[in-house]
C-alpha cells in the first residue's frame, strides 16, 4: 500500500511539473508570435481594406490587401504598382489612400481625349473603368514626388484634383495581392 501510494503521489508530481512545462513552453510561443507578428505589420507586410470605388475595377470595395512596406527601402515605386500612402497633409485625410502610381519625378504629364499621356507618349491603361471625362495639365513631377490616379479616374480623389503633390517620402508600401475575400484573391498587377 505504501509503494501505491508512493507511486500515485510520483505521478501526480510528474503530471503537475509536465503540465507547468507545458504552460511556459505555449505562453513563450504566444509570446514569441506575437513579437514577431508586431515586427512583420510594422516593418514588412501589412493587411489593408479598401473603402471606396477609386480604384474599380481592380480592387472592389471591401476587398483586403497585403501591403509590402519593405520594398521601397531598396527602390523607388514604380510606374503602374499600386501603392498605399500618407495623402499630403493639405487634404486634411485622417485615412490612408490606395492609387496607382502613373507619373514619376521629371514627367511631363497631361490628360486629354480621354487619354493619359506621359512625355508626349500615350500611356496604355487595361485597367481603367471607364474612358476619361476630364483633362489635366500639362504638369511636370516635380523631384521626389508622384503623381497618382485611381482606376476608376472619374470617380476618384487623387493627383489631378489635389492642387498639391504626393511626395514619396508618404508612400507606405506596394499593394501586391488581394487576399480576401477569397474568391477574388490573386496577385494585383
Amino acid at each position: 500500500m505504501g509503494s501505491n501510494f508512493l507511486r500515485n503521489d510520483l505521478r501526480r508530481e510528474f503530471v503537475k511539473k509536465n503540465w507547468l512545462s507545458l504552460l511556459k513552453d505555449i505562453a513563450y510561443t504566444v509570446v514569441l508570435a506575437f513579437i514577431l507578428t508586431m515586427v512583420l505589420r510594422v516593418f514588412v507586410v501589412e493587411a489593408r481594406m479598401v473603402p471606396t470605388e477609386s480604384m474599380l475595377p481592380t480592387i472592389q470595395v471591401q476587398d483586403r490587401l497585403m501591403v509590402n512596406k519593405f520594398i521601397y527601402n531598396f527602390r523607388t515605386p514604380q510606374r503602374g504598382e499600386i501603392v498605399v500612402f500618407h495623402p499630403p497633409e493639405e487634404l486634411h485625410s485622417k485615412h490612408d489612400f490606395v492609387k496607382r502610381v502613373i507619373a514619376l519625378p521629371g514627367d511631363k504629364v497631361e490628360i486629354k481625349k480621354h487619354q493619359v499621356y506621359i512625355n508626349d507618349q500615350p500611356l496604355q491603361e487595361s485597367y481603367l473603368y471607364e474612358p476619361l471625362n476630364y483633362d489635366f495639365g500639362p504638369v511636370t513631377v516635380p523631384p521626389g514626388c508622384l503623381l497618382v490616379l485611381g482606376d476608376n479616374r472619374n470617380c476618384s480623389f487623387d493627383s489631378h484634383l489635389w492642387n498639391t503633390w504626393l511626395t514619396e517620402d508618404r508612400v507606405i508600401g506596394k499593394a501586391f495581392a488581394i487576399y480576401w475575400p477569397a474568391n477574388r484573391a490573386d496577385l494585383l498587377k
